[in-house]
Formats: C-alpha cells, sequence, structure tokens
C-alpha cells in the first residue's frame, strides 16, 4: 500500500486544516494509507524516506535547517512532493533549496481574489485528460519559476492591476523531477471552499497521484 504525509500548518488563512482533511480523503479514496501531522518536526523523521508521498501544507513560517535537510534527501532519493497554491508554493521563504526542489516561490497576487482564466497547454499529459482551459476565481499567482519545469496549464494577466505585467504568461501547473523523486505543483486552491471547482479538484487529485512513487 502507498503511504502519504501531510504536514498541515502556517498562515490560517489558507485554510490548511480543512485542506489537509480534504486531501487525506483523497488520498484514501485512492488507496493510500495517510498519515496527518501539524508541525514542520515532521519533516525530520528519518522514516519519511520510506513513504510514497509528501503534502506540504505549510504557507509561510519557518522549516529548521535539520527539518529540511531530511526532507530534500528523501524527495532526492524517490519521494514524490505534491502540492497547492501557498501551502507549497509559499512555505518557508527562507529556505531556498526547498525552493529549487519545488521549482518556484509566489511573489504577488495583483488584485488578490480576481478573475482568470487557467489554460491548459499540454492536453495530452493525464494530469489533464480531458480538462478544457476553464474560468477561475481566485488569486492569480505571480511566481518565480524554474524553467526546466514542465508546464502543464498556464495563466496570461491583463495589467488591470499591475499594468507592467500585461500579458504576461504564468505557470499554473507544473512537475518536475528533484533526483530520483517526482514534484508536482498547482497554484490553484486558495480556501478549502475552491476543492468544489472540478477542474482544480481533479487536477490535484491526478498531480499528487503521479508524484507518488
Amino acid at each position: 500500500m502507498r503511504e502519504a504525509l501531510i504536514v498541515w500548518g502556517g498562515w490560517s488563512g489558507h485554510e490548511p486544516e480543512q485542506c489537509a482533511a480534504i486531501i487525506r480523503g483523497m488520498l484514501e479514496e485512492d488507496g493510500f494509507k495517510v498519515y496527518v501531522e501539524n508541525t514542520t518536526e515532521a519533516f525530520a523523521d528519518p522514516t519519511i524516506k520510506d513513504l510514497s508521498l509528501i503534502v506540504p501544507i505549510f504557507t509561510m513560517s519557518k522549516i529548521e535547517k535539520e527539518e529540511l535537510s531530511n526532507l530534500v534527501s528523501a524527495i532526492e532519493g524517490g519521494v514524490g512532493l505534491g502540492g497547492y497554491h501557498g501551502g507549497m508554493g509559499d512555505a518557508f521563504r527562507e529556505a531556498v533549496e526547498y525552493q529549487f526542489m519545488v521549482g518556484g516561490q509566489w511573489v504577488a497576487h495583483p488584485g488578490n481574489i480576481i478573475d482568470y482564466r487557467v489554460d491548459i497547454v499540454r492536453k495530452d499529459d493525464p494530469v489533464m485528460e480531458g480538462i478544457e482551459s476553464f474560468p477561475y476565481r481566485s488569486e492569480q499567482y505571480y511566481m518565480h519559476v524554474d524553467p526546466s519545469n514542465e508546464v502543464l496549464a498556464t495563466t496570461t494577466f491583463n495589467g488591470d492591476h499591475a499594468y507592467w505585467i500585461d500579458g504576461v504568461t504564468m505557470p499554473v501547473v507544473w512537475k518536475r523531477r528533484y533526483g530520483k523523486g517526482r514534484v508536482f505543483y498547482s497554484s490553484l486552491g486558495h480556501v478549502s471552499r475552491e476543492f468544489e471547482v472540478p477542474e482544480m479538484r481533479t487536477i490535484l487529485r491526478r498531480g499528487l497521484n503521479w508524484a507518488a512513487r
């Protein structure tokens, strides 16, 4: 049986505990045995190297050196890493090695909660199978991203809230490798109710399954 660890915490505005419960249910439906922790100390456990998947939901906050080292080593050794929005893409801002592993870091969401469009750019990828481009209402994440990411979906900024980024196309969903580990990220999912959007939920669910070894 595949085993997954969800570690939640950090900024409460992203509803990490509620979202952790939703993801736990999704993974259990897909046959995972799921462990849930709410402290970064879980990343320091040497047994995480034997897991199939780790899902961080920990916006901002700090991670200790030994916790980060053990987490990075586990992913590099083959454990999958998957997550979404600020829970994975805006965690541990001072930890550049973590950002290197994730493949990106949040820097802005001009206009805060707005209507925008998610464009599917890899319809041939199993994660995106049957999903067409769709409208979305949430924070439109502007991120610093690794050019080695395999981008599956993007969004384009219109400049209404920051004129100098008008026309900028930004990755929304990507996957990548980090050593032997698979890494999946989606910037969708500001709060728990966004899991009610079928496209958001399906993309994340498939992505987590892809990342898991």
